[in-house]
């Protein structure tokens, strides 16, 4: 555990060298906050409470998506880039021989990578949002306590997903096709358009059910305080439920690819 510690820090180290590009995210993240908060401003006065929001909770839920964006890597950009690139060239290899699990080291690192950028690009653009508009945050640490346990929870989600993703390098040359794919899904339904309340019918059951809603949907209902006592357990239940169910699914797979690894050129 000691290892993936620092395993953790040096992910977290790693992406803190980067200080223009951080600033650089935080400007963008703020500036899509207010295109967006506009967007939802002109909805919402149209449509007062969809989605069961008032308009305070869904500003919240504006801002809330642009700190958690990069955190979750909604829009891919973690470490599955790398991760398929090391399968394309071969240097996978070498991995499979460190003393190490090559499933628990990239989680520990993207789990640093994810606390930086929650920290770097995601509390500034929440901040400016709460001085900007009458945002609807809790009151209560324990709420924050509770959301807090939400996101982590989210993080691994988001991570056992995109680690299926990059695995898919063992088989295909280039994964650039699949990391789009599952941005694209990623973006849609974990409720960075637009919450997942607002989705009709039978469309709506299924995004709330898919693993996505756990990047975006849960943690901001539990922050706006939708989600308490037994709902709240049930939200935990079942991010951790899609969480275990994901993890399986990838230690399976890289069995299998294992298995079967073939660097190219011989």
């Amino acid at each position: 555990m000691r290892l993936y510690g620092i395993v953790a820090v040096g992910g977290f180290r790693r992406f803190a060298a980067y200080r223009m590009a951080t600033a650089a995210g935080m400007f963008t993240n703020t500036v899509f906050g207010f295109i967006i908060a506009a967007t939802y401003i002109a909805l919402w006065d149209q449509r007062p409470r969809l989605g069961g929001y008032d308009i305070d909770q869904a500003l919240t839920y504006v801002w809330l998506g642009q700190a958690l964006l990069t955190a979750c890597a909604m829009m891919g950009g973690g470490f599955e880039t790398e991760l398929i690139e090391r399968i394309r060239s071969g240097d996978v290899a070498i991995d499979l021989y460190r003393p190490v699990d090559l499933q628990c080291f990239w989680l520990a690192a993207d789990l640093g990578r994810a606390a930086f950028q929650l920290l770097g690009r995601g509390v500034v653009p929440m901040t400016v949002g709460a001085l900007a508009f009458d945002l609807a945050l809790p009151s209560s640490p324990l709420t924050w306590a509770a959301f807090l346990v939400a996101v982590w929870l989210a993080l691994v989600v988001s991570f056992a997903f995109r680690y299926l993703v990059a695995l898919s390098g063992f088989w295909l040359l280039d994964g650039a096709g699949v990391m789009q794919l599952s941005a694209l899904v990623g973006t849609f339904f974990s409720g960075m358009l637009l919450p997942l309340n607002v989705f009709p019918g039978v469309l709506g059951e299924i995004a709330r059910a898919l693993p996505w809603s756990s990047y975006l949907q849960i943690p901001a209902d539990v922050l706006l305080g939708e989600r308490t006592g037994w709902g709240l357990a049930g939200a935990y239940a079942f991010q951790a439920g899609w969480a275990a169910v994901l993890l399986t699914a990838g230690r399976f797979l890289q069995t299998v690819a294992v298995r079967r690894v073939v660097v190219q050129g011989g």
